[in-house]
């Protein structure tokens, strides 16, 4: 065997095993979800981040999945879903569904994760709900109005029967097409090959 054959031989060798060694596990990297939600066979795949604007991790989180979203082709589609476990947590995805039915700046989403975690205000009350919108000239009665909206309230129940259902119990969590779900184990970077990963695994079936 040649020099230039012994060359080609453990280039495709190397190849070849990096390609292995990227091979994500089920079970280790992703799971499968036990009850998981209907697929619409649209040809897209849903990718869902769920997320509480109080976890610090999705605040870290928050720059690198909406830089990672804007990438992605049109075969994939992302949104995020609030969790409301609690009075707060359920204030908050108000908040959220507030901002994008009043279709403020997606920048007010990075507004509120800096008034928590830089400026220390929790927004753990409506009256603080109000007073922050207020900022992006919104008159504390339209907030109010939308806070209480049967459409919001409409939308939060549904998540909240979705995290119920796919038995999501931390943040930030990625699910993708209600069958296969994230968790950060590692980087952000690193959770997101695994995201990158599972979408072409789950194309197929969508």
């Amino acid at each position: 065997m040649n020099f230039l054959n012994k060359v080609l031989q453990f280039s495709f060798i190397a190849i070849f095993t990096i390609t292995i060694s990227a091979e994500y596990k089920l079970g280790r990297d992703y799971k499968l979800v036990s009850n998981p939600l209907p697929v619409k066979k649209d040809g897209i795949v849903e990718v869902t981040e769920s997320f509480w604007y109080g976890c610090y991790g999705c605040y870290s989180f928050e720059p690198v999945v909406n830089d990672w979203a804007s990438k992605q082709e049109s075969h994939v589609k992302f949104r995020k879903m609030p969790v409301s476990w609690g009075p707060v947590h359920k204030l908050h995805a108000k908040l959220y569904y507030t901002i994008e039915s009043l279709k403020l700046d997606p920048s007010t989403h990075s507004a509120v994760f800096v008034t928590m975690h830089k400026e220390g205000n929790m927004l753990q009350r409506e009256s603080s709900v109000k007073n922050f919108l207020s900022k992006f000239d919104v008159a504390p009665e339209i907030t109010e109005k939308y806070l209480s909206s049967f459409s919001i309230n409409q939308r939060i129940n549904r998540d909240a029967k979705h995290a119920k259902q796919l038995l999501l119990t931390s943040t930030p969590m990625i699910v993708v097409d209600g069958t296969y779900i994230i968790e950060n184990r590692g980087s952000f970077a690193d959770m997101l090959k695994v995201a990158d990963y599972v979408i072409e695994l789950q194309r197929p079936n969508s």
